[in-house]
């Protein structure tokens, strides 16, 4: 099945975690005006989820889309997360604020997962989506092969869904489900960058072998290779100092061609022959503008030849530190 990611003007899905609240609070005016800025852009994918903000993400794409014809844009959403009225204060739960009093509770069963893609529906105005992919499953892989997959299956096969799917961090799990479900496509989030590319150890191959379309994700590790400064943010935790060290000598690499290091990370994911698109989130108009400037900005070969062997070096070295 073709997924229905070719309508943009350039190679981004807008990502739509941070206007739901990740890290800190975004307005519903801040929020309006980072969509308008990507439409703008010429971006006319947007991928979101029930556990981006509780539900936030949802509504505030839903409403910025409302009214537009239908085959002008395309809406990705995950299922895995059922929303229910919270006992206490969800302020910060799970790295969000500003979010409705909501909390999530994990369901990758049959009937989860056609609750949340119905409730997903309800929240976009949408009477479908064009892809539904199941949602950080790692701990359940089994009951996401036997339950989630083929309740979304049913639904691609009926047209609530187009494509069907999985995003997860773990390149590893998703080669698992590649392997044993009719996958039109993944999300892999933060396995192929600047500083982790074993996407493309298993899971690229199989994809391309399989026909299975590739978004990469993460493309900054939630932050570091956006900027690595102190406090930067790694898999969406406080980055070790290893880790920033490593980021920074890659920005040293960068700042001695003129090259901001977040265009080379994001060329860089992009350069994949498996990968057809990159999610990239934002929470202001200005941060998308910054992403869709650092897609032209010029990379010379040479730069990206020594930030390979930059990043093979430090691989080695924590081989050798770990061993």
């Amino acid at each position: 099945m073709t997924v229905n990611i070719s309508l943009g003007l350039s190679p981004l899905v807008f990502g739509g975690a941070p206007i739901g609240g990740l890290y800190a609070p975004v307005s519903d005016e801040t929020a309006a005006e980072t969509l308008t800025a990507a439409w703008a852009a010429g971006i006319r994918v947007f991928d979101t989820a029930p556990h981006y903000g509780a539900g936030l993400s949802e509504r505030r794409i839903g409403a910025f889309l409302a009214g537009r014809p239908a085959g002008e844009f395309a809406v990705s959403t995950k299922v895995g997360r059922l929303l229910v009225p919270a006992a206490g204060d969800t302020e910060g739960a799970e790295g969000f604020y500003g979010t409705p009093p909501l909390s999530r509770i994990r369901d990758y069963s049959r009937d989860g997962v056609l609750r949340s893609l119905e409730e997903s529906l309800e929240r976009l105005g949408l009477d479908r989506v064009d892809i539904a992919l199941i949602h950080d499953p790692d701990d359940v892989l089994t009951e996401a092969a036997d339950a989630a997959y083929p309740a979304l299956a049913e639904l691609r096969t009926q047209g609530t869904v187009g494509a069907v799917g999985a995003g997860m961090n773990s390149a590893t799990a998703l080669a698992w489900l590649v392997e044993r479900c009719d996958l039109d496509c993944v999300l892999v989030a933060g396995r192929y960058t600047l500083l982790d590319n074993s996407a493309a150890q298993s899971l690229f191959p199989l994809c391309q072998r399989r026909g299975v379309t590739v978004l990469a994700g993460g493309v900054f590790n939630s932050g570091i290779l956006a900027g690595p400064d102190e406090g930067a943010t790694y898999d969406y935790a406080p980055a070790p100092p290893a880790t920033l060290a490593r980021a920074r000598r890659l920005r040293d690499a960068c700042a001695r061609y003129g090259v901001p290091l977040a265009a080379a990370a994001l060329q860089f994911t992009l350069r994949h022959p498996a990968v057809t698109a990159a999610v990239v989130g934002a929470r202001t108009a200005e941060e998308v503008t910054s992403d869709i400037s650092y897609l032209s900005t010029p990379i010379p070969d040479a730069l990206f030849e020594e930030l390979f062997m930059i990043a093979k070096t430090l691989r080695s070295q924590q081989t050798v530190k770990s061993s």
